[in-house]
């Protein structure tokens, strides 16, 4: 099991999204009939096209232009026709949340002056492994039909897609004003792609590889950058699993003056960190790379770390540590006062290594960390960092039998010092109802609740009873909650008070939870702005999933794995709903008549079932 540790920010379509929002911007608007649509191929600019309101649509424009919003854009869209064609010739910016929600031509037919992507692909439980690797989410059909339509596109941001080098090649060939390319949990590509954009990309200011797949073509990607003076403001590339050319990087660094975040593999070594800060005072985020020493002989003097670290005064995100020597710890020291975010989640780190530390962090907002801290360490950030907004702690050991070092006991200090808290992921293996009340009461500014118990169906390890008044104590007094993740041994009750009182949710991860099918029934009738809903090993049936068909169109998807579906009940939706792509998944020798579904994955489309699902995916 793996958890996505890539950025220290929660999902973003769930914060900003509204119930208008579609699988994609691009879809937001889909009630307007088709042939208003069809006034926007004629023309790329209003004062070419003639309208009996040109003059309202000329000031519409102008106003347009400066909404930023999805939300709000999305809304403007769907006052009128006017408005409708206005708006898409006014974005700049597209998110698209499942690549099969439509074709990249309805894309390019709607919205003509895209600079901007973002563009997600396989759901969230591929990360977990429950999902086939070779599935699809390729990013070849959308780059070959942005390179006609957009060629001055500036920005690629991509989440669990297939890329692949020639994607890249085509990409950094066919946009010559190309700024920003950011690839998250993607896959398909090497060091041989990376090494053709940042040669071809002059331009190029953000370069962010994040919990990607790089294949080592031991290609030097870094010599490829520009030889003069970079416009280089962000390079990520802790993900890349191959040694980098030091001296090539270091260079990089010293004739890129705008640089402002910087994130290193293990690979780079601290003496090398070392070296990289002198020549970057003006970094604001890092991520230290592996922070311990290479296999060198150290020199009889070494270098001064804390003092490096002291010269980098605007450092506010520190993150790395993915080899750590706990001896250089204190090295960060000077930049602790300063730091708004701090991500120890790959750092196996003791209790008494880590509170020296934190407790020098008072303007913290946002912390990851593994569970080695132990309650003892989340008790020092709860006495320390009044000012914390998000906090994630991930399991050193993730095995669901394994003895977990946190517990009720660090839940209950961060609700206790931690007031302002707006959002929590925390693995554990034990719990109980009191903790997650007092978090409930004490932190009523949560939107994003995710508590993950690793062992399957376990109580309240004190008293025995299932976990349902917890959870319903934060439906209940949380009332900006959008996000929420349950697991323990939960009844049908606890999705009754979801169904009751999670009116703003937005997305819901269900694990080993629920009695009968009324659970999901309760969610699926009561949480009117549910857009994505994940389910794995419940028994949730037929008439659970038949329940919800009043919803599914207004939802980006529906996942569940492992639950009690049949494929009839799965055909029938498929024939109500001819807009809904509902496609089982299963593994390639899998009996075509048995009736059993292992994986349902359901999603809303403007143009029908995908043409590139591989055999192990039968579309219904």
């Amino acid at each position: 099991m793996t958890q996505d540790r890539s950025e220290m920010s929660e999902d973003d379509d769930d914060q900003q999204s509204s119930p208008l929002d579609l699988p994609s911007t691009a879809i937001a608007s889909s009630s307007t009939p088709n042939k208003s649509r069809n006034c926007i191929s004629s023309s790329v600019t209003l004062k070419s096209q003639t309208f009996p309101d040109h003059v309202l649509e000329n000031v519409l424009e102008n106003v347009l232009q400066f909404l930023d919003s999805r939300c709000d854009r999305n809304a403007a869209s769907l006052v009128c026709k006017s408005w409708w064609r206005v708006e898409a010739l006014t974005r700049s910016e597209v998110f698209i949340g499942n690549c099969y929600a439509l074709s990249p031509a309805r894309l390019t037919q709607r919205f003509k002056r895209v600079r901007s992507l973002v563009l997600k692909g396989k759901p969230r439980f591929a990360d977990f492994n429950l999902m086939p690797p070779d599935w699809g989410a390729n990013f070849a059909p959308w780059v070959s039909t942005m390179a006609k339509a957009y060629p001055w596109l500036e920005k690629v941001d991509l989440k669990r897609m297939f890329v692949t080098d020639d994607d890249l090649a085509l990409l950094a060939d066919s946009f010559p004003g190309f700024k920003e390319l950011i690839l998250v949990c993607c896959e398909g590509f090497g060091t041989s792609g990376i090494a053709i954009v940042t040669n071809k990309c002059r331009k190029l200011k953000v370069l962010d590889l994040i919990e990607s797949e790089v294949t080592d073509d031991e290609v030097d990607w870094i010599s490829c950058f520009p030889e003069d003076v970079t416009c280089l403001e962000s390079l990520a590339f802790d993900c890349v699993e191959a040694p980098i050319n030091f001296k090539a990087l270091e260079g990089l660094v010293a004739r890129s003056p705008f640089l402002k975040k910087l994130r290193l593999n293990r690979f780079v070594s601290l003496v090398e960190l070392h070296r990289l800060l002198l020549g970057a005072p003006q970094l604001t985020s890092l991520g230290t790379g592996s922070f311990s020493h290479d296999e060198e002989p150290r020199s009889e003097q070494e270098p001064d770390y804390a003092a490096a670290f002291r010269a980098c005064k605007s450092v506010v995100c520190l993150s790395g540590f993915r080899e750590l020597m706990p001896e250089y710890l204190p090295a960060i020291f000077p930049v602790c006062a300063n730091l708004t975010s701090l991500n120890f989640s790959y750092a196996n780190i003791s209790p008494d290594m880590f509170k020296p530390i934190i407790l020098n962090c008072h303007k913290l907002q946002v912390f990851w960390a593994l569970d080695s801290i132990c309650d003892e360490g989340l008790q020092a950030v709860a006495a320390t960092c009044k000012e914390l907004r998000e906090l994630r702690i991930f399991p050193f050991d993730p095995r669901e039998d394994s003895e977990g070092p946190v517990s009720e006991l660090g839940l209950q200090a961060i609700s206790e010092g931690c007031r302002k808290l707006e959002s929590i992921l925390y693995f554990c293996q034990r719990m109980t109802n009191a903790a997650v009340i007092a978090m409930s009461e004490n932190c009523p500014e949560l939107t994003v609740f995710r508590l993950c118990i690793m062992g399957r169906h376990r109580p309240d390890h004190v008293t025995g009873k299932p976990m349902d008044e917890g959870f319903g104590a934060i439906v209940k007094n949380c009332k900006k909650l959008t996000r929420l993740a349950v697991s323990g041994l939960l009844t049908d009750q606890a999705f009754r008070y979801m169904g009751e009182y999670g009116k703003l949710v937005r997305t819901l991860s269900v694990a080993f939870a629920g009695d009968s099918d009324m659970a999901l029934r309760h969610v699926l009738e009561g949480c009117p702005r549910l857009q994505k809903l994940e389910i794995r090993d419940s028994p949730f049936g037929d008439v659970a999933l038949r329940s919800g068909m009043h919803r599914y169109y207004n939802m980006r998807f529906v996942w569940m794995s492992a639950c009690s579906l049949s494929k009839g009940c799965c055909k029938d939706i498929a024939r109500v709903m001819p807009n809904l792509v509902v496609e089982v998944i299963g593994s390639d020798d899998d009996d075509d008549n048995r009736d059993y579904v292992e994986t349902l994955y359901m999603y809303r489309s403007l143009d029908g079932p995908r043409n590139d699902a591989p055999k192990f995916v039968t579309i219904l």
